[in-house]
């Protein structure tokens, strides 16, 4: 696939300066999970490998995939969390690693609620939680019955110890491991977007109910990460249209403009305070979860910069054809946005430098995203001009520290 178009002298090549750091572009690597931490949910060598490759003649913004905060924050097999000392320390290098090659780097912190795997949660002896007990699958359900883990609602004592999880995670990955960010996940109805949308909460307590109530666990999760790491290492996403995992998008009986022009508003409340979060990310409607969305594709989705004021994150389906052709005339036409390319730079490590010259882009392999605990699909991805290693599918990525 070849770009045919050079991008070096449009805006995506402009520094730009997004809360305490200045870009050197506006090329952004956004979370992508791909399941090659250890066991124990501890960042590995090739983790290392793999962000350090997308950091080199990059200068941008590379972002961490979700990251549990704690094992009570949902499980998933080899996906990252940032508690333990090894996971910290494991972190810190792979930090250190994309700053010496001049590239900056944010950490998503994801809480999973009801897409959890209850079998796991059970083997680890916790809960399934969510706003409240409604399964957003058949098989979910299943699974959690089978198991003897069924879905039920959190407490409000248990939301208060999440949200001081949240800010202690902010300080291990900011003080600690030495990211620049941290992103808080409030996007694809993970358990923050499970709390906005009416589908999936239904609760009569002060965080279920009106838009305010809905939002309110998300705005105090801001809040409490603002105070721990300062506004400026702080971002947020959103996914407003994302018909995934049983969100309703376009298709919500209150329109995504009203509960997100919310949700903007009280963040742009906060920035005129002088608690400016350092960017907020938003998907873009054309793109639910991991699939295309055609229809929602028709959306103007323009209106959040009429609310959110500070530096928009957009992502979704920017170079897949028919939109990469306009991509010149989109990146020119404001001065606070910056553009996350995520499937592209699972298969293009040196994305910007592709973009930057018109370079072809190989295409990405969909079906090993996921390849739990391989290298397969992961490591040994060419650069422009190089040739495909496929030396070490087999071998097992091995934990950068153990406990």
């Amino acid at each position: 696939m070849s770009t045919q178009i050079k991008l070096a002298d449009t805006k995506l090549f402009e520094p730009i300066k997004v809360g305490h750091v200045t870009l050197k572009n506006r090329v952004v690597y956004p979370p992508t999970t791909r399941f090659r931490n250890s066991r124990d949910f501890t960042p590995t060598d090739s983790m290392l490998e793999y962000y350090t490759k997308r950091a080199e003649n990059n200068g941008g913004l590379l972002i961490v995939e979700g990251t549990f905060c704690d094992f009570n924050f949902g499980l998933y097999e080899r996906a990252p969390m940032i508690k333990t000392p090894a996971q910290v320390n494991s972190f810190k290098k792979i930090v250190d690693s994309v700053h010496a090659k001049g590239t900056s780097i944010g950490i998503q912190l994801w809480n999973l609620g009801r897409t959890a795997d209850p079998k796991l949660l059970k083997e680890y002896n916790l809960p399934f939680v969510a706003p409240s007990p409604i399964y957003f699958d058949e098989a979910s359900e299943k699974a959690a019955k089978e198991c003897g883990n069924e879905l039920r609602a959190l407490t409000k004592d248990e939301i208060k110890a999440m949200i001081k999880e949240y800010a202690d995670a902010a300080k291990r990955a900011i003080n600690e491991a030495g990211f620049d960010f941290i992103e808080i996940h409030s996007a694809h109805m993970y358990l923050l977007d499970e709390f906005i949308q009416e589908s999936s909460n239904q609760r009569t307590d002060e965080y279920g109910g009106s838009i305010e109530n809905r939002a309110r666990f998300a705005l105090e999760v801001v809040d409490a990460c603002i105070e721990a790491v300062g506004a400026d290492h702080v971002g947020i996403r959103f996914s407003p249209y994302a018909e995934f995992q049983g969100g309703e998008g376009r298709l919500a009986r209150i329109n995504p403009i009203v509960t997100w022009g919310y949700l903007l508003s009280e963040l742009q409340r906060r920035a005129d305070a002088g608690n400016e979060l350092a960017y907020v990310s938003i998907v873009e409607p054309r793109v639910s979860g991991i699939f295309d969305n055609p229809e929602a594709a028709k959306v103007d989705f323009t209106w959040p910069d009429l609310i959110w004021k500070g530096i928009i994150l957009r992502s979704g389906g920017y170079l897949d054809p028919g939109n990469l052709e306009r991509l010149p005339e989109i990146v020119n036409n404001d001065d606070h946005t910056i553009y996350g390319f995520g499937r592209y730079f699972t298969s293009n490590p040196d994305l910007p430098e592709r973009l930057r010259q018109g370079l072809p882009l190989t295409k990405y392999d969909r079906a090993k995203f996921y390849n739990i605990g391989s290298n397969e699909g992961y490591l040994g991805v060419p650069n422009y001009g190089e040739e495909e290693d496929h030396s070490r599918d087999a071998i097992e990525p091995k934990a950068l520290f153990e406990d």
